[in-house]
């Protein structure tokens, strides 16, 4: 495959061409020169598999810093895989710590739920009493 132009590099790789761009500005991919004689830009064919790299890293939960780091160890050839392994395990840790932060604002969200009397002014509200962290004001 030779050079592509940022829409066929997009269409290969699933990615709209502001998502390249976007890649480009955060420093990601590589925006290529633009031709002395004119035209359009033109992406080595490498592009496609870094831009699919950093959406399966971004699907595994990885911050875009993150992601740079891996692709910084990937391109390292001293590397060792051991590196990304600790980089994975410190995401699986993360990911289970906001699983259970989740499952605590769960089960408060089924708390003020089941207070609700579902009825009345909205000044009578336990949901938004719940949520402003005071009391019910009893209206009259």
């Amino acid at each position: 495959m030779d050079e592509l132009t940022i829409g066929g590099t997009a269409r290969l790789a699933g990615v709209g061409v502001e998502t390249i761009r976007f890649y480009e500005r955060v420093g990601l991919i590589e925006q290529p020169k633009t031709p002395v004689s004119g035209g359009y830009r033109r992406y080595p064919a490498d592009s496609v598999q870094r831009i699919s790299f950093i959406k399966g890293a971004q699907e595994l939960g990885f911050s875009l810093k993150e992601i740079a780091e891996l692709l910084g160890l990937r391109a390292d050839p001293g590397s060792d895989c051991g590196a990304v392994q600790r980089r994975a395990s410190e995401k699986l840790v993360e990911v289970e710590q906001k699983i259970t932060q989740l499952k605590e604002i769960g089960a408060a969200l089924k708390e003020v739920i089941a207070a609700c009397p579902s009825q009345g002014q909205l000044a009578g509200c336990t949901i938004l009493a719940a949520m402003a962290g005071t009391g019910v004001e009893q209206v009259d």
